[in-house]
């Protein structure tokens, strides 16, 4: 993250949305997505403007040639977190999907803003893309039918991710037994010439879990990442769950720093051997992540919750 950002952020944060220097007086939130190939979450502040119960933003990138990189990662991944400032001095932090407007409504949303703030139809005029406006919706977490599409989500993300990590294993144990095979069948006068095959093959190996482990990494954090912006939301509707919701991102950072461990074996050159224990180690906790979220989410948002009496 640029240095200009992250004290913007910072400010935005301990200030309760307010912000000095070039942002002072503007509207300003902050705008976290999904990397759309990282799987990391980014942050970056936004100029934004109320439109009734949606709020919109505007890629402008200052006028520059191309869309920011928070546009790529939200038309990849539309479910974002936006931070804002509240009259009250603090900052509230909720879920929304993004969705890019088109056509007339583009372009009479931009050109509002332009009559708002004459910089923006500078920042047009500074380049030949047409820049978008996104528009912002809150996710609303009461309507029972969201809580069950929440908990059928989680239950269909959680067994796609133990497919990929399967799939991960089994390829990683098939090419690490191979090489080991190999060496066992060499007699002892070829024992030089068998340890070449198997340190040969390791950074083959490591370059093929690290393809693998892209895909099946960014995916989990991202996931991960979504789940923390919704935690927050659900711990309003289910203040019960507030305990295993804390417990739930504690064990996040904890994969987190596994799959940084991992990721930094793949490029070391690690042994067989060593890969396959450290995939090992994040199966085992992720098996006991997903199982415990599954128990503690699946039952509170599935569950038939008794009409309010009027």
């Amino acid at each position: 993250m640029p240095d200009f950002n992250r004290q913007v952020i910072e400010e935005f944060r301990a200030n309760g949305g307010r912000v000095g220097g070039m942002f002072e007086g503007a509207a300003l939130l902050l705008l976290t997505t999904t990397g759309a190939r990282s799987g990391r979450a980014h942050t970056n502040p936004a100029v934004y403007v109320r439109d009734g119960a949606r709020l919109l933003v505007f890629a402008s990138n200052a006028g520059g040639p191309k869309h920011p990189a928070w546009f790529h990662n939200l038309s990849a991944d539309p479910y974002v977190t936006v931070e804002l400032g509240t009259p009250e001095g603090t900052v509230e932090r909720f879920g929304a999907t993004a969705v890019v407007t088109e056509g007339e409504e583009r372009d009479r949303l931009y050109v509002e803003q332009a009559e708002r703030d004459p910089g923006f139809a500078a920042y047009q005029a500074a380049t030949d893309r047409l820049i978008p406006v996104v528009a912002l919706h809150r996710v609303d977490l009461g309507d029972p039918a969201r809580h069950r599409a929440i908990a059928d989500h989680l239950v269909k993300v959680h067994a796609e991710l133990r497919a990929e990590l399967t799939a991960l294993r089994e390829g990683l144990g098939y090419a690490a037994s191979e090489a080991a095979d190999a060496a066992d069948a060499a007699g002892p006068a070829d024992a030089a010439a068998t340890a070449d095959p198997v340190v040969r093959r390791t950074p083959t190996l490591g370059g093929q879990l690290a393809r693998h482990c892209l895909t099946f990494c960014g995916a989990l954090h991202a996931h991960h990442h979504n789940e923390d912006s919704a935690f927050d939301l659900l711990e309003r509707e289910f203040p019960e769950l507030s305990d295993s919701l804390d417990r739930m991102r504690e064990e996040h950072k904890v994969v987190a720093r596994t799959v940084e461990e991992l990721e930094a074996l793949l490029t070391s050159g690690a042994a067989p051997a060593t890969l396959r224990a450290e995939v090992d180690r994040l199966a085992t906790r992720l098996e006991e992540h997903f199982a415990y979220e599954e128990a503690q989410l699946v039952p509170a948002l599935t569950r038939s919750r008794p009409e309010p009496r009027i």
